[in-house]
């Protein structure tokens, strides 16, 4: 059975922020949804379970829950384990462990960060801000957004700066939203970001 509601749970506001702009143009008038944000990774994971059992008790069929977090530095596996291990204390059926579309979470990570998924659209980056490099996308370093080194905020960030904007650092909401208004999600060379929509839309439709 489709979803027409979405619980998505987030670590902080520019994702939150991002998401706002861009699930509406994902999700047409097909689901409705509601953000939950928290005060970073960690304040996430150790509510995680706690908010997992309150859903356990209340949630309607057509509903689903959305986790998504950062990858960071964690190691992808034992991140993607403890996500599952708290699904199933809480007596839900995730996504990857379900053998149909009755699942009722999905968890889902942004490797290695928010940022990535900008890198993997970059005609819509450059829609918003039109004087950065054209070429991004074909340079080594940015090939593959979920591979970039170093931290891909600050390495998106740089190139910002360097084509005149935020001279006094990024505005991640700002951004954000900006981005989120431009890019269009099927076109996504992300793989991070392509799991996350796919499961999206498997949800709902």
């Amino acid at each position: 059975m489709k979803a027409d509601h979405l619980e998505i749970l987030v670590e902080e506001p520019s994702m939150e922020a991002f998401l706002q702009v861009l699930l509406p143009r994902l999700l047409g008038n097909r689901a409705t949804f509601a953000i939950h944000t928290y005060q970073g990774k960690s304040d996430l994971l150790a509510k995680l379970g706690e908010r997992l059992r309150g859903y356990a008790k209340w949630l309607p069929e057509r509903s689903r829950i959305v986790v998504v977090l950062d990858r960071d530095s964690d190691d992808c596996g034992v991140l993607k384990r403890h996500l599952e291990k708290e699904v199933r204390a809480a007596g839900l059926r995730s996504r990857s462990s379900s053998t149909d579309t009755s699942w009722q979470v999905v968890n889902r990570l942004a490797i290695e960060e928010l940022e990535a998924w900008y890198f993997g659209e970059w005609s819509g980056v450059r829609e918003a801000y039109p004087k950065v490099p054209l070429s991004i996308p074909k340079q080594a370093a940015y090939r593959c957004p979920d591979a970039i080194a170093g931290g891909t905020w600050e390495a998106f960030e740089r190139i910002l700066r360097r084509a005149g904007y935020f001279s006094g650092g990024l505005r991640k909401m700002e951004c954000a939203r900006a981005v989120a208004k431009q890019i269009d999600p099927a076109t996504s060379t992300s793989p991070s970001f392509v799991i996350f929509r796919d499961a999206l839309l498997e949800a709902v439709t």
